[in-house]
């Protein structure tokens, strides 16, 4: 029952308030830690084997060490005060969650959109993509707010939920940690490919379950505010496995196959023009209103997946009396 009310409380408390600028994020601190041992790693392995070797060892270290930290603070704070540490857990679990700053990213595009100020809505596109925007209009930068807020649905929400009710906040925390690893070294460049290939594994790993109970919620909340499920989930069973990512493909098809429209296609990196298999048909022009559409798939599959780890603990809990 305790984790059931943890659960809720930290989905509720990121819809309300996010990730307040002036509160240190754990994030950061993994991020100021992965960049430490970067520097360190480096320092003493500067070939390829090596590097490869360190690159298993990275994420044992992070991912390890936020979860013993995690585990650690939330015991010594339980001694204090059992309230206390509740608190803590709550907030920690809410900060591995990211369903408001998703939905507050998609809108700030939105917003630009709507008054039909195009180098302002490139601009809040590329505070959330890799991709160069500095060239792309209204239909390419809807695309592009749309993919990223299916894609996030996993890791920003569903997959740290989903560690939260396996393993509490310990283990949500180190979810978080490999998924920080995987957007700062998990690259198949050439100054990754050897330290990142770990990390990037990883990854896949942790949102290998979530991307495809993700793809099953989007059906079923399409079905809900009366959007093309069926197409939904036929695109999902013939596109997903096109995406050169084994778990985002899962996530982006259920979107672009509820909202008929095509997302994928030709994008642009550091002058570099790369192809991503498409998802879905192109039915119809994308328009601005197909982000909030994607927003709200967003919030109703979120809100669903966590009453069902709220209704699973208390289940469990009651079948073990």
């Amino acid at each position: 029952m305790k984790l059931a009310i943890i659960l809720l409380a930290a989905y509720v408390l990121d819809r309300i308030i996010g990730d307040p600028r002036s509160i240190p994020h754990p994030v950061v601190l993994m991020g100021k830690a992965i960049t430490a041992l970067e520097r360190l790693i480096r320092r003493f392995c500067t070939q390829p084997r090596t590097l490869k070797r360190a690159g298993i060892l990275l994420p044992l270290l992070v991912a390890g060490g936020a979860w013993g930290v995690t585990a650690a603070l939330l015991m010594l704070l339980s001694r204090v005060s059992p309230g206390l540490g509740w608190a803590a857990e709550v907030w920690l679990i809410a900060t591995t969650i990211a369903s408001k700053g998703l939905k507050d990213a998609g809108m700030a595009v939105y917003v630009e959109l709507r008054k039909g100020d195009i180098p302002a809505a490139r601009t809040a596109l590329g505070m959330i993509v890799g991709r160069d925007t500095t060239k792309l209009e209204s239909p390419d930068i809807v695309r592009g707010t749309v993919e990223t807020v299916a894609e996030n649905i996993v890791d920003a929400i569903i997959s740290p939920l989903f560690f939260a009710l396996l393993g509490g906040a310990p283990l949500a925390m180190a979810y978080r940690a490999v998924n920080t690893l995987d957007s700062m070294v998990g690259y198949k460049n050439d100054k990754y490919r050897d330290l990142g290939w770990a990390s990037a594994r990883l990854d896949d790993v942790a949102n290998y379950i979530a991307a495809r109970m993700t793809a099953v919620l989007l059906v079923l909340c399409a079905c809900l505010l009366r959007l093309d499920w069926r197409s939904s989930w036929r695109i999902v069973r013939r596109d997903a496995r096109r995406h050169p990512s084994p778990n985002s493909g899962f996530p982006e098809s259920a979107v672009a196959g509820a909202l008929g429209i095509r997302l994928g296609g030709e994008n642009v990196y550091h002058g570099v023009a790369s192809f991503r298999a498409y998802m879905g048909d192109p039915l119809r022009t994308m328009e601005p209103e197909d982000i909030i559409l994607a927003s709200r798939l967003m919030l109703w599959s979120s809100a669903i997946f966590v009453c069902l780890c709220a209704a699973a603990v208390m289940l469990w809990h009651g079948i073990g009396g």
